[in-house]
């Protein structure tokens, strides 16, 4: 039984194609994951991804994608997976979110991969009904494919949900393995959002027992708010703790932070940023 806290991409023996029921989307999310093969540009320390190494997207196989997305929404509709495989109060389809073991941007293909979505959705006749998502880290918005891409999701509403756990360079350096300014990261956010409506997601969490301090949280709270100044439009920002074990070696100086606190940075963004915020606990 597939569980919030269980995202098996091996439910549907798939290569592309995987349901797992979302906190955040509140049902089943059908995602299709670009990096099989285990690889990003980025290393985040909270990563749940086994065997994650440096490197992009491979070729992608358009026409068993369309094979896989077009059986597994039939079944979705007219077979027994829901019921054998779903909590009964999580058995509705909220999206088809492009994510996976990687960043999905790094594909070439990228604009090819949504066209095959938008298809197979029009053809199940879910299209428009259910949210298109793409789970990204921005690093590759500037991107003709993905610009491209971004164009037709929004078309059919589509949403980027954009990550952005930190404020400062050392933070992102730290926490997303990464060397990358918060400037260029916003520069990312802004290419991202004029093109497709925007969510911010951030992860949050203490690191060997220690919250956030306060630098690195007016500098997060910061960026927000140069982002509002500077007119990118933002739906808002889905913050979340810990939910699934890291498989990174950072792992042993990563652990939840309390509700309480949680709660509080969310009303604290909320009232110093002027974004609503999702909260997953």
């Amino acid at each position: 039984m597939l569980t919030t806290d269980k995202h098996d991409r091996d439910a549907a023996g798939m290569t592309y194609v995987y349901p797992v029921v979302s906190r955040r989307a509140g049902g089943v999310s059908i995602g299709v994951n670009l990096n099989p093969n285990n690889a990003c540009n980025w290393h985040c320390a909270y990563c749940q991804v086994p065997g994650l190494h440096r490197g992009s997207s491979p070729d992608i196989d358009i026409s068993l994608l369309n094979n896989e997305l077009k059986s597994f929404l039939e079944e979705i509709k007219e077979g027994s997976f829901m019921q054998e495989h779903v909590p009964e109060e999580c058995r509705r389809v909220c999206d088809v979110a492009i994510s996976g073991n990687g960043e999905p941007t790094s594909s070439s293909q990228f604009d090819q991969v949504v066209q095959c979505i938008v298809e197979r959705l029009r053809e199940a006749g879910l299209l428009d009904a259910i949210n298109i998502v793409l789970i990204t880290n921005g690093s590759y918005v500037h991107r003709p494919a993905v610009q491209h891409g971004l164009d037709r999701m929004a078309r059919h509403r589509g949403q980027v949900w954009f990550k952005l756990d930190a404020g400062t360079d050392q933070a992102i350096a730290r926490i997303n393995g990464v060397n990358l300014s918060a400037e260029r990261q916003l520069q990312q956010l802004e290419a991202a959002a004029s093109r497709c409506p925007t969510w911010i997601q951030t992860c949050l969490f203490a690191w060997d027992g220690e919250k956030p301090d306060e630098t690195e949280t007016a500098a997060y709270l910061d960026v927000l708010r140069k982002a509002r100044s500077r007119g990118i439009r933002l739906e808002g920002v889905l913050l979340y703790g810990l939910a699934r074990p890291s498989m990174q070696p950072e792992a042993a100086h990563l652990c939840k932070l309390p509700e309480a606190w949680m709660q509080a940075m969310a009303a604290r963004i909320e009232a110093e940023a002027g974004l609503e915020v999702r909260l997953s606990l």
